[in-house]
């Protein structure tokens, strides 16, 4: 069978959610160290450490793993760490699902209720990412006292997220009633 554009750009774009997923796993361990590193006073005050490229590098996996449960003790680099590690895992499970419904798009057979059930557990993970954002946001209206936090990444993450919620669940019901045509059009003779 010849291929399509549209899956000459599901396997481009499969290999790019691969990459996406790796990446996304290899750092979500460090996330503790990156924000107690951050709360410390960042980068730069770890590269005065050491001197050397090795160093850094040896020295920041080191700095990272200290702090795997010192970032617990404050209540903002909690809060920090348990939103980035939060959004870290469903955005893990949204990776996931695209390299499903991808999977079926490569192979020439997008119409499934598969694909459908994947759309709609990455609308799943999109809505948890939009809460949490929201309960986020909240928590800083009131730890700082402020309307500062209503101008942030939280609160841009709200909406955003919120808009793939309904994004995969419209593209879930396509999928869904596209199966149940193709289905139709099957047992017709």
């Amino acid at each position: 069978m010849e291929t399509n554009s549209a899956q000459r750009l599901a396997r481009v774009l499969r290999v790019l959610v691969w990459i996406a997923l790796v990446c996304n796993l290899l750092i979500l361990p460090l996330v503790p160290g990156l924000v107690g590193i951050g709360a410390d006073g960042g980068m730069g005050a770890l590269w005065t450490l050491t001197v050397g490229a090795l160093y850094h590098t040896l020295t920041f996996f080191t700095v990272c793993w200290q702090y795997l449960w010192r970032v617990w003790r404050s209540e903002y680099t909690a809060v920090l760490t348990a939103f980035l590690l939060f959004c870290g895992v469903n955005t893990a499970l949204i990776l996931w699902q695209a390299r499903r419904v991808l999977d079926t798009v490569a192979a020439g057979l997008p119409f499934q209720r598969a694909n459908a059930r994947s759309m709609r557990r990455a609308a799943v993970s999109f809505g948890l990412i939009s809460l949490m954002a929201l309960g986020r946001t909240v928590w800083g209206l009131f730890y700082y006292r402020s309307a500062a936090p209503l101008f942030t990444y939280n609160a841009l993450f709200v909406p955003v997220f919120g808009m793939g919620c309904l994004l995969c669940l419209v593209m879930s019901a396509l999928f869904d009633q596209a199966a149940v045509l193709k289905e139709d059009s099957d047992l017709t003779i």
